[in-house]
């Protein structure tokens, strides 16, 4: 691999760093994975997080100001549409769509009307997402015609991942943004970790990088939930306490204590 100072490890954040558990606000990025990055963060040329979070809960949840290390971190949220940095402290975060306007208030009669109520709803500003984890497991399966029906008629996107249907506006995928990275950075190599179908565009990107001669590694934070991503990875872990050994070997080879 070329060295680390040109090297982008770009990297997920539910269900890699952090695990995915019954309510998101409570989904705190795993020790080991922190303590790594902060490790890696003076070695590496860029650290980057792009998550379909919002930028503010992934800087909670993420503990990436509560010490030393991550001081150039970059941190993409929504698939991208927001983008904070840990060197200038500047954040971007586009208005709120009208069409997610319309959706919110329209949704409390839609799962009156859809039986729908076990749903938890989660206003993320740019998005909704409907969640069913530890609630009702197979209830977005059955809804899935009538949520897509319904993003149609507000014009949003649907972004599917594990026991959560998000509606968003379309444009900005994890791909895009990953590309948008690499173009700012220059990197002589990328590494890509993830785990849910909202990573496919990033790998799919990275896949055509390395036809393109870049040195790329990807990692698959595999579940019994969600394999879409196992038969594209380099690197094929179980889940966020694999992921953390990982990155603890990668912090060991890059920067030794």
């Amino acid at each position: 691999m070329t060295d680390p100072g040109r090297t982008l490890l770009a990297l997920d954040f539910d269900g890699t760093l952090a695990p995915i558990v019954e309510d998101p606000a409570s989904a705190y990025i795993h020790p080991e994975s922190l303590a790594a990055l902060r490790r890696l963060g003076p070695i590496l040329g860029t650290i980057a997080i792009i998550t379909g979070r919002p930028v503010d809960q992934v800087r909670r949840l993420g503990r990436f100001e509560e010490g030393d290390g991550l001081e150039h971190l970059v941190v993409c949220g929504q698939y991208g549409a927001e983008r904070w940095d840990a060197a200038t402290g500047e954040l971007t975060r586009p208005s709120r769509p009208e069409a997610v306007s319309q959706l919110a208030a329209r949704l409390p009669q839609w799962m009156r009307e859809h039986d729908a109520s076990r749903i938890r709803v989660e206003d993320k500003g740019l998005a909704i997402a409907l969640h069913t984890r530890g609630v009702a497991p197979g209830l977005l399966d059955e809804l899935a015609p009538q949520i897509e029906a319904l993003a149609t008629e507000v014009g949003l996107h649907l972004e599917p991942g594990r026991q959560v249907i998000e509606l968003r506006a379309s444009g900005t995928d994890k791909g895009q943004t990953l590309r948008g990275i690499i173009g700012r950075v220059s990197p002589g190599a990328v590494i890509y970790a993830g785990d849910d179908l909202g990573d496919l565009p990033a790998f799919r990107e990275a896949i055509a990088l390395r036809e393109q001669g870049m040195d790329v590694t990807l990692v698959c934070s595999a579940s019994e939930e969600q394999d879409a991503l196992v038969a594209l990875a380099d690197v094929v872990l179980d889940g966020p306490d694999d992921v953390a050994a990982w990155l603890g070997d990668l912090a060991d080879r890059f920067a030794p204590v």
